[in-house]
Protein backbone atom coordinates (compact mmCIF):
# COMPACT_ATOMS: atom_id res chain seq x y z
CA UNK A 1 0.00 0.00 0.00
CA UNK A 2 2.75 2.55 0.74
CA UNK A 3 4.43 1.92 -2.37
CA UNK A 4 1.24 2.25 -4.27
CA UNK A 5 0.96 5.61 -2.19
CA UNK A 6 4.11 6.98 -3.01
CA UNK A 7 4.09 5.64 -6.88
CA UNK A 8 0.70 7.83 -6.78
CA UNK A 9 2.61 10.88 -6.24
CA UNK A 10 5.46 10.27 -8.48
CA UNK A 11 3.05 10.25 -11.33
CA UNK A 12 1.94 13.13 -10.93
CA UNK A 13 5.20 15.16 -10.80
CA UNK A 14 5.88 17.28 -13.49
CA UNK A 15 9.69 16.16 -13.63
CA UNK A 16 9.69 13.16 -15.47
CA UNK A 17 13.14 12.27 -14.97
CA UNK A 18 12.67 13.13 -11.23
CA UNK A 19 9.54 10.71 -11.14
CA UNK A 20 11.62 8.09 -12.77
CA UNK A 21 14.44 8.25 -10.19
CA UNK A 22 12.10 8.54 -7.63
CA UNK A 23 10.01 5.31 -8.96
CA UNK A 24 13.54 3.34 -8.73
CA UNK A 25 14.40 4.90 -5.03
CA UNK A 26 11.39 3.50 -3.96
CA UNK A 27 11.97 0.22 -4.97
CA UNK A 28 15.19 0.12 -3.70
CA UNK A 29 13.92 1.80 -0.15
CA UNK A 30 10.96 -1.38 -0.73
CA UNK A 31 13.39 -4.03 -1.20
CA UNK A 32 15.98 -2.66 1.45
CA UNK A 33 12.70 -3.18 3.93
CA UNK A 34 11.86 -6.92 3.28
CA UNK A 35 15.28 -8.07 2.94
CA UNK A 36 16.08 -6.12 6.20
CA UNK A 37 19.28 -4.60 5.10
CA UNK A 38 18.44 -1.05 6.42
CA UNK A 39 21.31 0.59 7.27
CA UNK A 40 22.70 4.24 8.11
CA UNK A 41 25.73 4.61 5.80
CA UNK A 42 28.70 5.58 7.48
CA UNK A 43 27.45 5.24 10.93
CA UNK A 44 30.31 4.96 12.96
CA UNK A 45 31.31 0.84 14.17
CA UNK A 46 31.70 2.99 17.69
CA UNK A 47 28.67 3.68 18.16
CA UNK A 48 26.79 0.70 16.48
CA UNK A 49 28.80 -1.40 18.98
CA UNK A 50 28.06 0.96 21.83
CA UNK A 51 24.29 0.42 20.96
CA UNK A 52 24.06 -3.12 20.42
CA UNK A 53 26.43 -3.92 23.65
CA UNK A 54 23.84 -1.18 25.89
CA UNK A 55 20.92 -3.79 24.63
CA UNK A 56 22.87 -6.60 26.56
CA UNK A 57 21.74 -7.49 29.94
CA UNK A 58 24.48 -8.58 31.13
CA UNK A 59 26.53 -5.28 30.31
CA UNK A 60 28.43 -3.39 32.93
CA UNK A 61 30.15 -0.37 33.72
CA UNK A 62 33.46 -1.71 33.51
CA UNK A 63 32.56 -3.64 30.13
CA UNK A 64 31.70 0.04 28.59
CA UNK A 65 34.34 1.48 30.05
CA UNK A 66 36.39 -0.54 28.42
CA UNK A 67 34.60 -0.04 24.58
CA UNK A 68 34.62 3.28 25.28
CA UNK A 69 38.00 4.19 26.20
CA UNK A 70 39.05 3.59 22.33
CA UNK A 71 37.55 5.98 21.54
CA UNK A 72 38.61 9.76 23.14
CA UNK A 73 36.00 11.89 21.17
CA UNK A 74 33.27 9.84 22.26
CA UNK A 75 34.56 9.94 25.80
CA UNK A 76 34.71 13.04 25.93
CA UNK A 77 31.45 13.72 25.01
CA UNK A 78 30.25 11.09 27.55
CA UNK A 79 32.09 13.45 30.40
CA UNK A 80 30.52 16.94 29.06
CA UNK A 81 27.03 15.43 29.27
CA UNK A 82 27.53 14.04 32.43
CA UNK A 83 28.50 17.34 33.72
CA UNK A 84 25.63 19.15 31.93
CA UNK A 85 23.57 20.85 34.27
CA UNK A 86 20.20 19.28 33.65
CA UNK A 87 22.03 15.86 34.75
CA UNK A 88 24.38 17.03 36.97
CA UNK A 89 22.34 19.19 39.54
CA UNK A 90 24.55 18.91 42.11
CA UNK A 91 27.53 21.12 39.58
CA UNK A 92 29.92 18.57 41.26
CA UNK A 93 32.52 17.85 38.75
CA UNK A 94 32.58 14.80 36.68
CA UNK A 95 36.14 13.62 35.39
CA UNK A 96 36.38 10.24 35.02
CA UNK A 97 34.65 8.09 32.73
CA UNK A 98 33.27 5.55 34.93
CA UNK A 99 31.53 8.15 36.55
CA UNK A 100 30.15 9.79 33.85
CA UNK A 101 28.49 6.39 32.76
CA UNK A 102 26.93 5.25 36.17
CA UNK A 103 25.68 8.92 36.32
CA UNK A 104 24.09 8.74 32.41
CA UNK A 105 22.42 5.18 32.41
CA UNK A 106 22.11 3.26 29.94
CA UNK A 107 19.49 5.93 27.75
CA UNK A 108 21.37 8.74 28.11
CA UNK A 109 24.06 6.62 27.04
CA UNK A 110 22.44 5.96 23.58
CA UNK A 111 21.62 9.49 22.88
CA UNK A 112 25.31 10.63 23.71
CA UNK A 113 26.54 7.90 21.59
CA UNK A 114 23.99 8.74 18.21
CA UNK A 115 24.80 12.74 19.05
CA UNK A 116 28.56 11.79 18.61
CA UNK A 117 27.46 8.94 15.22
CA UNK A 118 25.66 12.11 13.95
CA UNK A 119 28.91 14.60 14.25
CA UNK A 120 31.05 12.16 12.57
CA UNK A 121 28.16 11.79 10.01
CA UNK A 122 28.16 15.30 8.99
CA UNK A 123 31.75 15.63 8.61
CA UNK A 124 31.86 12.60 5.90
CA UNK A 125 33.75 12.97 2.79
CA UNK A 126 30.12 11.46 0.93
CA UNK A 127 27.47 14.17 2.40
CA UNK A 128 29.60 17.49 2.06
CA UNK A 129 27.08 18.24 -0.60
CA UNK A 130 23.98 17.60 1.45
CA UNK A 131 25.84 19.45 5.07
CA UNK A 132 23.67 22.29 5.22
CA UNK A 133 20.03 20.16 5.42
CA UNK A 134 21.82 17.78 7.55
CA UNK A 135 22.49 20.17 10.52
CA UNK A 136 19.50 21.66 10.43
CA UNK A 137 17.63 18.46 10.82
CA UNK A 138 19.93 17.63 13.33
CA UNK A 139 19.70 21.13 15.17
CA UNK A 140 15.52 19.96 14.93
CA UNK A 141 16.08 16.58 16.37
CA UNK A 142 18.51 17.83 19.25
CA UNK A 143 16.07 20.69 20.24
CA UNK A 144 12.78 18.06 20.02
CA UNK A 145 15.34 15.79 22.34
CA UNK A 146 16.31 18.31 25.08
CA UNK A 147 12.54 19.37 25.01
CA UNK A 148 11.26 15.86 25.76
CA UNK A 149 13.29 15.15 28.52
CA UNK A 150 11.73 18.72 30.38
CA UNK A 151 8.69 17.39 28.73
CA UNK A 152 9.02 13.98 30.42
CA UNK A 153 10.42 15.34 33.64
CA UNK A 154 7.12 18.08 34.01
CA UNK A 155 4.61 15.48 33.43
CA UNK A 156 6.25 12.93 35.60
CA UNK A 157 4.87 9.86 33.29
CA UNK A 158 7.98 8.80 31.55
CA UNK A 159 11.42 8.12 31.92
CA UNK A 160 13.20 11.54 31.22
CA UNK A 161 16.33 10.06 29.81
CA UNK A 162 13.83 7.50 27.56
CA UNK A 163 12.16 10.57 26.01
CA UNK A 164 15.70 12.16 25.49
CA UNK A 165 16.75 8.98 23.62
CA UNK A 166 13.39 9.18 21.55
CA UNK A 167 13.91 13.02 20.99
CA UNK A 168 17.44 12.23 19.26
CA UNK A 169 16.05 9.15 17.10
CA UNK A 170 12.86 10.49 16.45
CA UNK A 171 14.35 12.03 12.66
CA UNK A 172 16.84 8.94 12.17
CA UNK A 173 14.23 7.52 9.28
CA UNK A 174 14.70 11.24 7.69
CA UNK A 175 18.10 11.03 7.76
CA UNK A 176 18.62 7.85 6.53
CA UNK A 177 16.27 8.78 3.42
CA UNK A 178 18.07 12.71 2.87
CA UNK A 179 21.83 10.31 2.87
CA UNK A 180 20.55 8.00 0.68
CA UNK A 181 19.11 10.15 -1.35
CA UNK A 182 22.35 12.29 -2.01
CA UNK A 183 23.28 9.62 -4.31
CA UNK A 184 20.04 10.71 -6.96
CA UNK A 185 20.67 14.11 -7.19
CA UNK A 186 17.38 13.85 -9.60
CA UNK A 187 15.29 13.63 -6.31
CA UNK A 188 16.02 17.29 -4.84
CA UNK A 189 15.32 18.66 -8.44
CA UNK A 190 11.76 18.35 -7.22
CA UNK A 191 11.13 19.11 -3.83
CA UNK A 192 7.33 17.87 -3.94
CA UNK A 193 8.52 14.16 -4.88
CA UNK A 194 11.09 13.96 -2.07
CA UNK A 195 8.95 15.39 0.06
CA UNK A 196 6.14 12.64 -0.86
CA UNK A 197 8.79 9.69 -0.54
CA UNK A 198 10.24 11.17 3.10
CA UNK A 199 5.73 11.46 3.84
CA UNK A 200 5.50 8.10 3.50
CA UNK A 201 8.77 5.92 4.24
CA UNK A 202 10.65 7.63 6.88
CA UNK A 203 8.51 5.82 9.90
CA UNK A 204 8.87 2.71 8.17
CA UNK A 205 12.74 3.55 7.77
CA UNK A 206 13.28 4.41 11.50
CA UNK A 207 11.71 1.04 12.76
CA UNK A 208 14.11 -0.87 10.81
CA UNK A 209 16.75 0.96 12.21
CA UNK A 210 16.18 1.16 15.88
CA UNK A 211 15.17 -3.00 15.41
CA UNK A 212 18.67 -3.93 13.97
CA UNK A 213 20.41 -1.56 16.91
CA UNK A 214 18.08 -3.47 19.48
CA UNK A 215 16.03 -0.45 20.72
CA UNK A 216 13.28 -0.90 23.38
CA UNK A 217 10.30 -1.37 21.81
CA UNK A 218 8.35 1.75 23.47
CA UNK A 219 11.41 4.01 22.09
CA UNK A 220 10.69 2.53 18.51
CA UNK A 221 6.56 3.05 18.79
CA UNK A 222 7.08 6.20 20.41
CA UNK A 223 9.76 6.80 16.79
CA UNK A 224 7.93 5.73 14.62
CA UNK A 225 4.21 7.18 15.61
CA UNK A 226 5.25 10.56 16.86
CA UNK A 227 4.42 12.81 13.84
CA UNK A 228 0.85 11.17 13.90
CA UNK A 229 0.34 11.07 17.60
CA UNK A 230 -3.21 13.26 16.73
CA UNK A 231 -4.95 10.87 14.44
CA UNK A 232 -5.99 8.10 17.05
CA UNK A 233 -8.27 10.97 19.24
CA UNK A 234 -9.23 8.46 22.03
CA UNK A 235 -5.93 7.17 22.05
CA UNK A 236 -3.87 6.62 25.66
CA UNK A 237 -1.18 8.88 26.78
CA UNK A 238 2.45 7.39 25.74
CA UNK A 239 5.71 8.28 24.79
CA UNK A 240 4.71 9.35 21.29
CA UNK A 241 2.53 12.16 22.66
CA UNK A 242 5.71 13.27 24.47
CA UNK A 243 7.79 13.34 21.47
CA UNK A 244 4.85 15.46 19.83
CA UNK A 245 4.13 18.28 22.60
CA UNK A 246 7.81 18.60 22.44
CA UNK A 247 7.70 18.89 19.16
CA UNK A 248 5.26 21.99 19.04
CA UNK A 249 7.24 23.22 22.08
CA UNK A 250 10.62 23.48 20.36
CA UNK A 251 8.46 25.16 17.29
CA UNK A 252 7.20 27.80 19.44
CA UNK A 253 10.12 28.45 21.78
CA UNK A 254 10.60 31.70 19.82
CA UNK A 255 6.96 32.82 20.12
CA UNK A 256 5.71 31.95 23.64
CA UNK A 257 2.77 33.73 23.91
CA UNK A 258 1.54 32.10 20.75
CA UNK A 259 1.24 28.80 22.28
CA UNK A 260 -2.75 29.18 24.28
CA UNK A 261 -3.80 29.40 20.51
CA UNK A 262 -2.58 26.46 19.07
CA UNK A 263 -2.82 23.86 22.78
CA UNK A 264 -6.59 23.62 22.30
CA UNK A 265 -6.39 21.73 19.04
CA UNK A 266 -3.57 19.02 20.08
CA UNK A 267 -4.09 16.41 21.34
CA UNK A 268 -0.91 15.28 22.45
CA UNK A 269 -0.82 18.26 24.38
CA UNK A 270 -4.18 17.69 26.01
CA UNK A 271 -3.97 14.20 26.56
CA UNK A 272 -0.50 14.80 28.48
CA UNK A 273 -2.20 17.25 30.97
CA UNK A 274 -0.36 20.27 29.30
CA UNK A 275 -2.72 22.74 28.55
CA UNK A 276 -1.81 25.85 30.60
CA UNK A 277 2.12 27.53 31.90
CA UNK A 278 3.76 26.21 28.60
CA UNK A 279 5.00 29.61 28.31
CA UNK A 280 6.66 29.53 31.81
CA UNK A 281 7.61 25.93 31.53
CA UNK A 282 9.85 26.73 28.29
CA UNK A 283 10.78 29.85 30.47
CA UNK A 284 11.87 27.72 33.29
CA UNK A 285 14.00 25.18 31.42
CA UNK A 286 15.47 27.46 28.73
CA UNK A 287 18.85 27.15 30.41
CA UNK A 288 18.24 23.48 31.33
CA UNK A 289 17.65 23.30 27.61
CA UNK A 290 20.47 25.31 26.26
CA UNK A 291 22.80 22.59 28.17
CA UNK A 292 21.47 19.63 26.99
CA UNK A 293 21.91 21.56 23.10
CA UNK A 294 25.23 22.57 23.75
CA UNK A 295 26.48 18.85 25.47
CA UNK A 296 24.11 17.07 22.03
CA UNK A 297 26.42 18.99 20.06
CA UNK A 298 23.91 20.87 18.40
Amino acid sequence: MRVMATMQSLVSSPDASASAVGFQFVRDLATALSEGTVELPSYPKIAARLQKLLADEDCDAEKLVRVLGAEPVLTARITTMANSAALNPTGRKVTGLRAAVVILGQDTLRTTATAFAMVQLRQAAEYKGIERPMVALWRENVGRAAMSFVVARHTGSYSPDSAMLAGILSGIGKLYLLARASKYPALFADAATYAAIVRDWHSSIAQALLESWQSAPEVIAAVRDWSSAGEDQHASPGLADVLAAADLLHSYSDRPEMLQEVIPGHWAMQRLGLKAGCAGLLADSAAEIAALRDALGA
